[in-house]
């Protein structure tokens, strides 16, 4: 183990676009899914609904969180619906579940999808068994990443130590509130972040230990091992 991380003893991981690579484009259709959805709540024409719900991702951290707020929406409602898409886009990654084991300590999926959706996605890359549980939305009290509820929930939940946990995530302003809170940081860089307004254009991010592209390659690296 790089000795920078030798004190970590749990691991957390986002899952979308985290654990599999940002090409894949499994959001895409969610995305879908989602614009379809407020059409038909709201009568907006397709491209109205789609800007609305970017903007309410921006402002309440998921398109569920606004459209809670501002038009009561039924959670499992709108989960079960947007998440009903095919997944054979996803490839099983049995080099990325055998890094994971290796891990000393324990490991966690932190998620703003619902626990039925993540099954799903991490059976189908081969990771089913690789983590000790999931925090989802209904965890959080459908208070979704970033808000800094989600992490405290999910640090008493699993009784994690905040200073021995690492947190890795595709979406920059998701990693803030874990360093707050005194946890090591990785921001997955590949290309699918939506929101860029927590990055400064120097390229000193304080809430930010490390950077990869490539979350297989990265622990490959920490852990001396070859992929």
């Amino acid at each position: 183990m790089l000795a920078a991380l030798a004190h970590i003893d749990a691991w957390v991981f986002d899952m979308d676009n985290t654990l599999y690579p940002a090409s894949a484009n499994l959001f895409a259709p969610v995305e879908r899914r989602m614009t379809d959805y407020i059409v038909r709540l709201t009568g907006l024409a397709e491209p109205e609904a789609a800007a609305l719900r970017e903007g309410y991702f921006l402002e309440h951290g998921t398109t569920l969180a606004g459209l809670m707020a501002a038009h009561g929406v039924d959670p499992h409602d709108f989960l079960d619906y947007v998440h009903d898409v095919e997944m054979d886009v996803l490839e099983e990654n049995a080099p990325l579940a055998a890094l994971i084991a290796k891990l000393p300590g324990r490991k966690l999926v932190f998620t703003n999808g619902d626990l039925p959706y993540a099954e799903r996605v991490l059976g189908r890359l081969g990771l089913g068994d690789s983590f000790e549980g999931v925090h989802d939305i209904h965890a959080m009290a459908l208070q979704p990443k970033p808000a800094a509820s989600a992490y405290a929930g999910l640090c008493a939940a699993y009784g994690i130590d905040p200073a021995r946990s690492l947190f890795a995530d595709d979406m920059a302003r998701n990693l803030a509130p874990a360093k707050v809170i005194g946890m090591t940081t990785l921001w997955i860089d590949n290309g699918s972040q939506q929101e860029n307004s927590v990055l400064r254009p120097d390229g000193a991010h304080a809430f930010i230990d490390y950077t990869t592209a490539d979350l297989t390659g990265w622990l490959a690296e920490i852990l001396g091992d070859t992929v």
